[in-house]
């Protein structure tokens, strides 16, 4: 009985030191790019989608309810080294054989262990970012939507009002004045989830 009380405190020790570095990280990258802010934008625009990948997976730890064990998922390591290479690589076309070269699988079992992982395909999961990406420019700028699809990522415009519409059921337009007109009535953004298939 003992020797459990001690094995849990332990533990309990363990992940609150794992929660201060995983605060003390997301902290680390606001405060970058606040500074990036001023001179690189876009390098300032990953560090945030850093950030919120972060807070996401703290949130709501990828895939945790679909494998409740390790077998085939990504190693922690993998998992980090993808998440990072994506983020950094949003505003452009990001290509699952690059993604199985970081971390040396192929293709069909990495896109098995990155679907355990992470809850979605590759795929899905890089567009859904470059949806994100979109939605936070079409609230931020005044931009085009198509100058916005070119930015995140996207062939054209009709490509981002694709799957724009099938994560937020809304064309980006008619999304961008519901949100900019909830903005000027609140004086405040809206929270926006987009659903995950």
């Amino acid at each position: 009985m003992e020797g459990q009380l001690d094995e849990t405190l332990a533990v309990s020790k363990l992940d609150a030191t794992r929660a201060r570095e995983w605060m003390h990280r997301v902290i680390s990258l606001l405060d970058v790019a606040l500074r990036q802010l001023h001179d690189q934008e876009h390098a300032a625009q990953g560090t945030l989608l850093e950030a919120a990948s972060l807070l996401r997976q703290q949130v709501h730890p990828p895939g945790a309810a679909e494998v409740p064990d390790a077998r085939g998922r990504l190693l922690a390591w993998q998992a980090r080294k993808v998440r990072d290479y994506i983020d950094s690589h949003i505003t452009e076309p990001v290509f699952v054989a690059d993604l199985c070269a970081l971390v040396r699988r192929s293709e069909a079992h990495f896109s098995r262990s990155f679907k355990r992982t992470f809850g979605e395909s590759p795929h899905s999961f890089v567009v859904r970012r470059h949806v994100e990406l979109a939605a936070q420019y079409m609230l931020t700028t005044d931009a085009s939507l198509s100058d916005i699809a070119l930015r995140c990522g996207f062939a054209d415009q009709a490509h981002l009002s694709k799957h724009f519409r099938q994560a937020a059921a809304q064309t980006p337009a008619a999304w961008r004045r519901e949100h900019r007109l909830h903005d000027e009535e609140n004086g405040t953004p809206p929270v926006e989830r987009f659903a995950t298939p």
